[in-house]
């Protein structure tokens, strides 16, 4: 009996160490193969929704696994106010190879996987669309094989490596147009366009010359400086202008030319993923001066012209539209037909053609609501409701109707704004809207003129001249951090939190671009596209909306390039927070200081500076451990 009972102990034992054996290699099974999973990407992939992803991510990371990985926000709070320590990881797993492109928004295996019911006529499917946090990858992107440090600008607006964008299938496709072209380890831009092969500079002039500008100048003495280039290709206009101090978006949808904002982000080039689709573009009213279309294969007729009604809710009072389009000289009836048509739509919206020329036209927008004001009734479109706000535009649908232009821009004729550059830090008008005073703005300026020195001086044994090209400012305010790098060869993404002021409005007033965003949410970029993000309180507010700050800084990961920076701005609690991940995260600390170095008012503030070390592929990860 007791021999027996000894067996059965023994044999109950075999069988719970055999059980503990292979749950162990089970989990190394999950954890290495998402690291390594290249060689196998169809079984080693993390997926959405994966359990042991989700433990490796954010729930691991002081979360409750059965809340969905949702961040307990008390725990959080707990975490930053006395000190206690969480669970740190020494590292965060690897997404598969095959996720180096990754844009969580605009993922369409997230919308496969979701069964979405949308509506692909009207470009729904290009729209974003988020996934829960149980269905985040909590992974680092690696980048592709062989990837390089990007050429720096400005000869990176004419060449980039092949190796950081593979895709070359955009070159033999628009090889009659000269967008770009396969010369050994690198792709070439030769600045040609799907409207103009034989250069952007050519068709630029042109269009000042359309214009009457002063020696076919486009920026027209600095009071042309904003523009948006919709369906932009490779961005070779946005690239040109910059030339004449003119600031493009350029926009495109993550559509079957898949990589082309990639390449203009790559170039240096400002760029956003975005679609005329079913929800406003997230720019506020009177942002243009010049909106552009080449050949952008957008409908503008359909749905009573909703889209070209959102072009006319973004262009300043007496902007443009040039459109250059095989129905702007009506080669045959069809073409006639969709010529007839815009027309007479655009006659309604009270355009009028300032020139048409080849294969342009060239529409104006007017300074006054006069002539909404002559329209007889009940001509469509009709103007929008007066408690329609044309600002507001996070998760907004489109409307087809007229926004009217304020009592202010009415009077004035126009929106009162200085040439460039003197509008940088001249008063903008709409100021007013947010009660601010011209002394507020003036100081906010003057302070972070002052910070943005200090950073440059923190940074210095890191970069030189060339360092940094693409820059985003993750909460602008009022675009100040911007402005001070005004002699900078830079240009910066001035991001506005959608559930802030609007304070959007303030810096295309300037002169400057940017978006509105919710940082709970992934950003509609690329990975990779970014040399350097200021977060300035970002964590901070992450907490107190209750979303994870782990997923953000995985975020901030994901659109920096390697060998990029940060520079966080925050309290000590939070600075300490970032930095147990900083190893995990493959970042290096650069510099920390207290805000007294800049002479700050806000005395408590901590600045932290971490660059992303280079980390080429899975395989090179594999060889270093």
């Amino acid at each position: 009996m007791m021999r027996g009972r000894s067996d059965g102990v023994q044999k109950k034992r075999l069988i719970t160490s055999v059980c503990a054996v292979t749950i162990f290699l089970g989990f190394l099974y999950v954890y290495y193969g998402s690291i390594f999973g290249s060689n196998n990407h169809g079984a080693s992939a993390l997926e959405y929704g994966s359990r042991s992803l989700r433990k490796l991510g954010s729930s691991y990371l002081g979360g409750d696994e059965d809340n969905d990985g949702k961040q307990d926000e008390s725990s959080m709070r707990f975490a930053l106010e006395d000190g206690e320590d969480e669970i740190t990881p020494k590292s965060f797993p690897v997404c598969d190879d095959r996720h180096s492109e990754l844009i969580p928004c605009l993922d369409r295996n997230l919308i496969y996987q979701m069964r979405l019911k949308l509506d692909l006529s009207l470009m729904e499917h290009y729209e974003r669309h988020c996934p829960l946090p149980e269905r985040r990858f909590n992974c680092l992107i690696p980048p592709p094989p062989g990837y390089k440090v990007p050429i720096k600008w400005p000869k990176s607006r004419d060449e980039v490596w092949k190796a950081n964008i593979p895709h070359t299938h955009l070159a033999h496709e628009k090889s009659d147009q000269n967008w770009m072209v396969v010369k050994g380890e690198k792709i070439v831009f030769p600045g040609g366009g799907t409207h103009f092969h034989y250069g952007a500079d050519k068709y630029i002039a042109s269009i000042a010359n359309m214009l009457n500008f002063s020696n076919n100048k486009i920026n027209n003495e600095g009071r042309l400086r904003t523009v948006l280039d919709v369906g932009c290709g490779v961005a070779s206009f946005g690239g040109y202008l910059l030339s004449s101090d003119v600031i493009t978006m350029s926009l495109a949808p993550n559509d079957v030319h898949q990589n082309q904002i990639q390449f203009a982000l790559e170039r240096g080039i400002p760029a956003y993923l975005g679609v005329l689709g079913t929800q406003r573009l997230p720019y506020p009213s009177r942002s243009f001066e010049l909106a552009h279309c080449s050949r952008c294969r957008i409908d503008w007729l359909q749905r009573d012209g909703i889209l070209l009604l959102e072009l006319d809710r973004l262009l300043r009072p007496g902007g443009y539209f040039a459109y250059s389009s095989p129905e702007a000289y009506a080669q045959d009836e069809e073409d006639l037909r969709i010529w007839k048509e815009m027309s007479a739509l655009v006659e309604r919206m009270c355009w009028r053609i300032a020139e048409k020329r080849n294969q342009t036209v060239i529409w104006q927008k007017p300074l006054t609501n006069d002539c909404y004001m002559e329209r007889e009734p009940g001509t469509q479109p009709p103007l929008c409701r007066s408690d329609d706000d044309p600002d507001k535009v996070w998760g907004v649908q489109m409307e087809a109707c007229i926004s009217q232009y304020s009592d202010h821009d009415h009077r004035v004729k126009g929106s009162g704004l200085a040439p460039w550059p003197s509008r940088l830090t001249a008063a903008p008008p709409r100021l007013a809207d947010f009660g601010y005073s011209n002394e507020m703005f003036e100081k906010d300026t003057e302070v972070w003129q002052r910070r943005v020195e200090n950073y440059w001086n923190l940074l210095s044994p890191k970069i030189s001249s060339n360092t940094v090209r693409n820059l985003m400012d993750m909460k602008a305010n009022m675009g100040s951090f911007g402005a001070a790098l005004k002699d900078k060869d830079v240009w910066v993404m001035n991001v506005v939190p959608e559930d802030g002021p609007n304070t959007l409005k303030l810096i295309y007033d300037r002169g400057l671009i940017g978006s509105v965003h919710n940082w709970c949410q992934a950003f509609s970029t690329y990975p990779r596209t970014y040399d350097l993000l200021h977060a300035w309180t970002i964590v901070s507010d992450i907490v107190r909306k209750d979303c994870s700050p782990e997923d953000l800084l995985i975020e901030m990961d994901r659109i920096l390039r390697p060998t990029g920076f940060i520079i966080f701005r925050d309290k000590q609690p939070v600075i300490d927070y970032i930095k147990k991940y900083s190893a995990a995260l493959h970042w290096e600390a650069v510099a920390t200081a207290d805000s007294s170095s800049d002479s700050d008012q806000d005395g408590d503030d901590i600045v932290f500076i971490i660059q992303k070390k280079v980390w080429l592929t899975s395989e090179s990860l594999r060889d270093s451990e």
